[in-house]
């Protein structure tokens, strides 16, 4: 099981997660947020079209996010397979990515989704003490995330591993990677 999609509200440990899970499966850990940061620093035209956005307020559009997960995927370290982190993030989006896989004639193995109650999420996010994090925020933040979301775990629900995203680091990845050995 090496193509995977990883979800899970903002707070959950998913970058956490993707580090160890990335090395423990010998793949790369693919995170928009990542792409978007490389484009724009190395200044391509993806990146920047997506500071345009971002400077403006805007969510990136699909369009331009599914061109940088497509170039990247094209990349010779992620043929082998990959962890997903931030994408996708909506239907659309999966369905493009599903076109992506299947071209390459490389189904996605598994979508694990980190379970964690609210109002712990919003508890350690506000620990982080960041300007950008208050409570109303945060609460917004997994508003978005639950509306984006929900029609993505039904879709992906033939594909779908639950875990429980509370715990230690060490015993979340040995849940996820238990759950995928489990599965394969």
């Amino acid at each position: 099981m090496t193509r995977v999609v990883l979800v899970g509200p903002p707070g959950a440990g998913k970058g956490t997660q993707a580090a160890a899970l990335s090395e423990q499966l010998g793949v790369p850990h693919i995170s928009t947020g990542d792409l978007f940061r490389a484009h724009i620093a190395n200044n391509t035209e993806l990146g920047q079209d997506v500071k345009r956005y971002l400077d403006s307020g805007q969510l990136v559009p699909d369009e331009v996010t599914n061109e940088m997960v497509r170039v990247r995927l094209d990349e010779p370290d992620a043929r082998g397979g990959f962890l997903l982190d931030g994408f996708p993030r909506n239907v659309g989006q999966a369905e493009v990515l599903g076109k992506l896989l299947s071209a390459a004639d490389t189904p996605l193995d598994a979508v694990v989704e980190f379970k964690i109650d609210e109002d712990l999420v919003v508890e350690r996010l506000l620990a982080r003490g960041r300007s950008d994090d208050s409570e109303g925020v945060i609460r917004h933040r997994q508003e978005v995330y639950r509306t984006e979301t929900a029609p993505l775990l039904a879709y992906y629900s033939d594909l779908l591993i639950t875990v429980d995203a509370v715990g230690e680091v060490g015993e979340i990845t040995a849940r996820v990677l238990s759950a995928l050995r489990a599965r394969s």
